[in-house]
This record gives C-alpha cells, structure tokens and sequence, in this order.
C-alpha cells in the first residue's frame, strides 16, 4: 500500500512539472445499513447487519487530456455488525448473539468521466476496483480477525467550482466486497479456529461531500 502511494505521487510530481492537472479529492460521508447473511444449514449460519455510520478518505487524481481521470482512493468506517450465528463444532450447538466491532478500509483505483457543462459545473460519473481491508473484533473476549477481499465500486456526482483551484463535490456511491463476511472471520466465542465456511457480498450505499483542490495544471 506504501509503495503505491508512493509510485503515484512521484507520478503525480511529474504530471505537475510537466503541465498536466493533479487534483486532491477529500471525502466525508454517511453510509447506509446492509445486512449480510450466509446460507442456512442445521449446523452453520450467521445474519447480521453492518450499521450505518460515518466514512471519511482522501484521493489523489490525474487529469487526462479528454476531462477524464485516474484516482487512487482511500475510504475508513468504524462501525458495528450485530451479528446471530450458529456453527456447532465451535459453539457446540448454541447459537450465540453478539454485536462485532468492525472497521471497514477501502484502497481503490477509480476511472472518472466527467462532463463539463460550464465553467463551474462538472458532473461525472465512475467506476473502481481496489480491495477491501476488514479487521472484526468480539468485544465479549476481544478476539479479532482481518480479512483483505476483492473490492468493486461505481458512483455518480458533480463537483461545483467555487474558486479556480476550488471544488466542492457531492456524490452518491456503491461499494461490493464480494464473498466479504464468510470464512475470512472467525465468529466463535473462544480460541482460534477457521470460521464459518459460507460467504455473503456486501452492498455499502452512501453519499459523500467533500472539497476538491487543483494543485497542478
């Protein structure tokens, strides 16, 4: 992750020597509830759903020639995941309730259309894949596991300048972690163990606002 931000930085110094636009996106935003499930069997299952909340990030973007762009993207949330689950060689039949901390950190490399109506108007439109970093900790004996998953998003927005270097931008987003909630966490009461072994996507629906500074152009 260091190593990408630092390829496109140096990447981004060179586009602003060189006369291309380097814009920085910051974001804060809110983010719907989604509940994640696996497939019921009589010996292992979970439903749950991870809370609404607030998500916060930054992005550096490059400006190509035909007003499109190339960005690297990081998004946080802190949040919970009340959680029912059943898995009868680690519960030993009883099926357990807790409300799982969970803190959600997206890295992805987002391809943005824009289309320019006016000098202050710039709606546009976009799509992403990156992966999607998810730690999950039992505050019941603090046992906590992290999973990295494919990660796909698409979103939609206009930035507003208000100033030459200055934008503020508004947009709505969908974010996947495909197969995000299964076997990668442990959803036991104690020790290590595998986890259970059914998955489920998740769907993140937010909107988000944040400024925009061109500092390279």
């Amino acid at each position: 992750m260091k190593k990408c931000l630092f390829i496109l930085l140096l990447t981004g110094l060179s586009s602003v020597l060189f006369g291309q636009e380097i814009r920085i996106n910051t974001y804060g935003g809110y983010v719907f509830k989604d509940r994640v499930d696996s497939y019921y069997s009589s010996s292992s299952y979970y439903d749950g759903q991870i809370q609404d909340g607030g998500r916060f990030g930054g992005g550096i973007e490059y400006l190509i020639p035909d007003r499109g762009g190339l960005e690297l993207q990081y998004l946080r949330q802190n949040t919970n995941a009340p959680t029912v689950y059943l898995d009868n060689i680690l519960s030993g039949g009883q099926v357990q309730q807790t409300n799982f901390d969970l803190r959600l950190n997206w890295l992805m490399l987002n391809g943005t259309r824009y289309f320019r109506v006016s000098e202050q108007l710039e709606p546009f439109a976009g799509a992403a894949l990156g992966m999607g970093i998810f730690s999950l900790t039992n505050p019941s004996n603090n046992n906590e596991r992290s999973t990295t998953k494919l990660a796909y998003s698409a979103r939609g927005g206009i930035n507003v300048w208000l100033l030459e270097n200055l934008a503020f931008r508004a947009q709505a987003s969908l974010f996947s972690a495909v197969q995000s909630m299964g076997g990668g966490f442990y959803f036991g009461t104690g020790g290590s163990g595998v986890g259970l072994n059914s998955y489920s996507s998740m769907f993140q629906f937010g909107f988000d606002g944040g400024l925009v500074f061109r500092v390279g152009q």
